[in-house]
C-alpha cells in the first residue's frame, strides 16, 4: 500500500476530528505538493456533502486539486476513468443516491470513493513523471 493511500485510511478512520472526502484525499499528498496540512485543510474545508450542497463529489475534487497543484491541468483521463467506473456520474448526489438503490451505507462508500481517488490521482501522478 502507498503511502498516500495509507495516509487516506487513517484520516478516514479519525472521527474527531472529521476529515471531508476532500480533506482526505488533498491531505496525503500536500507536502509533497508544498503545502502544510493547514493549508491543505483550509484549501478543501469546503468539499464534504459534495462542495456542502450534494454537487459535485468532494474526494473527485479533492483529485482535481491535486492533480493542479502538480501541474496537471487537463484532466481528461481523469474523468474518463471515473467516468467509467461510476456510470458516469460525477455528482455526489448521483453517486449517494446510487449507492443507496444498491444498498450500501454512506460512509463506506465515501471511503471508498476516497481510497479510488487516491490511488487513481497517484497513478496518473505517476505517469507523468510528477511523483517519484
Amino acid at each position: 500500500m502507498s503511502k498516500y493511500l495509507e495516509r487516506a485510511k487513517e484520516l478516514r478512520a479519525i472521527v474527531e476530528p472529521h476529515y471531508n472526502c476532500g480533506q482526505s484525499v488533498v491531505l496525503p499528498f500536500a507536502e509533497d505538493a508544498g503545502l502544510t496540512e493547514k493549508q491543505a485543510m483550509g484549501v478543501c474545508a469546503n468539499f464534504g456533502g459534495g462542495l456542502k450542497r450534494a454537487a459535485a463529489c468532494g474526494a473527485i475534487t479533492g483529485g482535481l486539486v491535486v492533480l493542479g497543484l502538480f501541474g496537471i491541468d487537463n484532466p481528461a483521463e481523469y474523468y474518463q476513468e471515473l467516468r467509467e467506473r461510476h456510470e458516469g456520474m460525477l455528482e455526489c448526489a448521483d453517486l449517494l443516491r446510487r449507492n443507496k438503490e444498491l444498498g450500501g451505507e454512506r460512509k463506506p462508500h465515501c471511503d471508498a470513493l476516497v481510497f479510488e481517488v487516491v490511488e487513481l490521482v497517484e497513478k496518473l501522478l505517476r505517469k507523468a513523471g510528477k511523483l517519484e
